[in-house]
C-alpha cells in the first residue's frame, strides 16, 4: 500500500534559496534602519550646530563671562562685560524672551533678566528713547497706603482706584534706577518672579538696574520688541 506525502520535503537547492533570500531581506532591513538612525544624527547634530546658545563665538555664553556674586541663584543669564567698552550706548528689550540687551555701538555688551507687564497692562512696543534717570524714583500711581507711623494700612494699591482709609496717605512703591521711555513706562530695579508680572514697566535685578542707568544718558534709544 503506497504512502502519501502530505507535507512534501523541499529539495536542497530550494532551501538554499530561501536562506539566501532570508539573508539578503536581513540585510536590506538593516541597512535601512542604520540609514535613517545615520540621518536622524545627522539632522540632530546640524540642528545643535546652528542653535547660538551651543555656539562658543555668543558673547553671553562665551567662558569669559563668569557669574556675578550680586546674580540671584535663579539667574544664569544676567552679565555686564561693558566696561572699557567704546560705542554709543542702546537697549533692545524682548518681551517674548524676557531679556534686556545692552549695546554699545555694534557690540552687545551686556544682558538682564526682566519682568514685564502683566496681562491687561501689557508693556508697550516700539521704539523709545531714555527721557528721565531717576535714581531714587517712587510710583506716583502704584504703592501702599500707611499710617502717619509708615505701618501699611493697605498693600499693593492702585491710587487711582483704591479710596484711602482715613487717617493714611500714599506710600508709592519703590523704584531704583529708573529709566522713562514713555508716559509711565521704564526700565528700574524690582521683583522678577520668573514671568510677566509689572503694572507694564520693565523690571530688572538691583545690579542690572544700577549698570544700565550708569551707562544711559537721557536720548539713549530703546527698542521694546514683542
Amino acid at each position: 500500500m503506497c504512502q502519501i506525502a502530505l507535507y512534501p520535503r523541499k529539495k536542497p537547492e530550494t532551501l538554499v534559496f530561501f536562506r539566501k533570500a532570508t539573508i539578503i531581506y536581513i540585510m536590506k532591513h538593516w541597512t535601512r534602519q542604520f540609514t535613517v538612525i545615520s540621518l536622524s544624527f545627522s539632522l540632530l547634530y546640524a540642528g545643535c550646530s546652528s542653535d547660538p546658545r551651543l555656539n562658543e563665538k555668543v558673547p553671553y555664553m562665551a567662558e569669559g563671562h563668569k557669574a556675578d556674586p550680586r546674580r540671584a541663584s535663579f539667574d544664569n543669564v544676567s552679565y555686564w562685560d561693558g566696561d572699557g567698552v567704546s560705542g554709543s550706548p542702546s537697549i533692545r528689550l524682548s518681551l517674548s524672551e524676557q531679556r534686556a540687551y545692552f549695546y554699545k555701538g555694534d557690540e552687545l555688551v551686556g544682558i538682564s533678566l526682566i519682568s514685564s507687564g502683566r496681562e491687561g497692562l501689557n508693556t508697550v512696543t516700539g521704539n523709545f528713547h531714555i527721557i528721565q534717570k531717576d535714581k531714587d524714583h517712587k510710583s506716583s500711581e502704584f504703592g501702599d497706603y500707611v499710617d502717619d507711623t509708615g505701618a501699611i494700612v493697605k498693600k499693593d494699591v492702585d491710587r487711582k482706584k483704591d479710596p484711602i482709609p482715613p487717617g493714611a496717605h500714599f506710600d508709592g512703591a519703590k523704584m531704583p534706577n529708573f529709566m522713562r521711555i514713555v508716559g509711565g513706562t521704564g526700565l528700574h530695579e524690582g521683583f522678577l518672579p520668573g514671568y510677566p508680572a509689572s503694572h507694564g514697566c520693565i523690571r530688572m535685578p538691583g545690579f542690572m538696574a544700577e549698570t544700565f542707568f550708569n551707562n544711559v544718558s537721557v536720548g539713549t534709544p530703546v527698542t521694546v520688541l514683542p
